[in-house]
Formats: C-alpha cells, structure tokens, sequence
C-alpha cells in the first residue's frame, strides 16, 4: 500500500510542477507584456504611463519566471527550487510596484494597475504557496 501512495505522490507533484511550469511562462509572458506597456508601446486599447524603473522590474520578474518554467518544464534536478525562487522573487517586484503605487497616488487611481498588481499578487501567491507545499512533502 505505502508504495501505491507514493506513487500516486510523485504522479500528483509531476502535475503540479508542469502546471506550475505553465503558469510560470504564463506569468512571464504578462509581466513581458506589461513591460512593453510601462515602456510607452500601445498594445490596441491599452495605454500605461511610461515608467522607467517599472518597465526594468517587470522585465526582471518576467526573466526569473521564465527561468522557473524552463527548470519546471525541462524536468530539471532544481526545478522546485527554481520555482519557489521566481515566484518569491517575482512576489517581491510586484509587491514593489504595490508599494509604489500606495506612495504616488497618481498611479493609483488606474484601474488597470490596481487589478494587475493585485491579480498577479494572489496568483504568485498561490503558486509560491504550492511550491512551497511540495518540497516540505517530497
């Protein structure tokens, strides 16, 4: 029995880290997206204030992501480290442009800002939950 369960473990993380791994290049590719925003580039109806240091955190959040979801979907030996890494350091950029935004409030009366930081938070949230989760487990 010990050995069905633990199988049926190693068969539940592979889906958690592929998802995790998914989600990740997801996260990537919305923090990439919000780059190019911050940067000044129209996206069809979207419009951003250009900001300079916004633009380079939002770049480096979207390369530590990028770097979790390769470790995650490659199979790596560091995958779960790598995962709790970018989605901590990813965590820390955004919860700076949170912080940002509470100081200048300008910034904080665009919606679209206010949802994104807040959405992106509790989804890194639970993924750095998730991550977390599983290496107290494996």
């Amino acid at each position: 029995m010990a050995r069905d369960r633990s199988g049926a473990n190693v068969v539940s993380m592979d889906a958690l880290r592929r998802a995790l791994g998914g989600l990740s290049l997801i996260y990537a590719l919305v923090f990439f997206t919000a780059t190019l925003l911050h940067a000044g580039i129209e996206l069809g109806p979207l419009r951003q204030p250009v900001i300079v240091p916004a633009a380079i955190v939002e770049t480096l959040c979207g390369a530590a992501m990028l770097a979790g979801a390769y470790g995650a979907l490659a199979e790596r030996a560091w995958a779960w480290d790598g995962l709790i890494y970018s989605h901590a350091a990813a965590l820390a950029g955004v919860l700076m442009g949170m912080l940002s935004m509470a100081l200048r409030p300008a910034f904080a009366e665009n919606p679209l800002l206010t949802w994104y930081h807040g959405s992106i938070a509790a989804a890194l949230a639970a993924g750095l939950s998730a991550a977390f989760y599983v290496s107290r487990v494996r």
